[in-house]
């Protein structure tokens, strides 16, 4: 039976992975980015060019989801914005963006998907990172959006169980996405090329290496197969290369 899955922000590297990896599985995707796509949607699925931070926006995207699939079998809450800045030099308004964005948009997107989910009885993921666990400098506003994220994915997961739907969090690591390469200018891998602060980012988790988002999308497909993970709820699954393993003053 194919099944349906809906992914915020297809447009960066971990959401587009997720689309080509739920797709090869034979899993119709709806997507959701409020930019436009450079790749070709698989024409399996469809993709709804919208912001999630407005609520009115949301709305829509759930209408026109139930127009091209009345269920759901698993969302997964990835889009997410990052600001880089102190938090001395953060002004209201880029703090409210980030929540907007990253844990505002999954309250809702939970709340609208919940009666499509519990149709068949199916998975959220949520999308959260390591800085919900440690983070560092001048990204106050990011960490505190994603480790809230952690507190809501608990909470859900526990009211969501009667309608058989389960809740769980992913915490990516070092990712090779724009995103990351992005924030590189932070300070925190050294002030080389971009290649240099690349291999700077590697060489501090254990493994040795960047993730790619082809490993998160393993990870993510793994939570919201109902199969696979059955027995998983209200659970934060690393995948970090080992990064948090090891301890900061070592």
């Amino acid at each position: 039976m194919t099944r349906t899955i809906l992914i915020t922000g297809v447009g960066g590297g971990i959401g587009r992975a997720c689309v080509q990896h739920f797709a090869g599985n034979d899993w119709r995707v709806i997507g959701v980015d409020r930019a436009e796509l450079d790749y070709a949607f698989p024409k399996s699925g469809t993709f709804i060019q919208a912001d999630i931070s407005h609520p009115e926006s949301v709305a829509q995207i759930f209408q026109q989801a139930k127009d091209f699939h009345p269920s759901l079998d698993a969302l997964v809450n990835n889009a997410a914005l990052q600001i880089a800045k102190p938090v001395l030099e953060t002004t209201v308004a880029e703090w409210d963006a980030v929540m907007a964005s990253n844990l505002r948009s999954v309250f809702l997107f939970a709340k609208l998907a919940h009666p499509l989910l519990k149709i068949n009885g199916g998975a959220i993921v949520n999308v959260s990172s390591v800085h919900a666990l440690q983070t560092s400098a001048n990204i106050a506003a990011y960490a505190a959006s994603k480790g809230g994220l952690l507190a809501l994915t608990r909470a859900m997961a526990i009211e969501f169980a009667p309608d058989n739907i389960r809740v769980n969090a992913i915490l990516p690591g070092a990712v090779d996405t724009p995103m990351l390469r992005a924030g590189l200018g932070r300070g925190h891998v050294g002030s080389g090329d971009l290649q240099e602060r690349l291999d700077n980012l590697a060489k501090k988790t254990v493994s040795g290496k960047i993730g790619k988002p082809e490993e998160i999308a393993s990870a993510v497909y793994f939570l919201a197969d109902n199969e696979q993970s059955s027995f998983m709820t209200g659970q934060a699954l690393v995948v970090d290369g080992g990064a948090t393993a090891r301890l900061s003053t070592e």
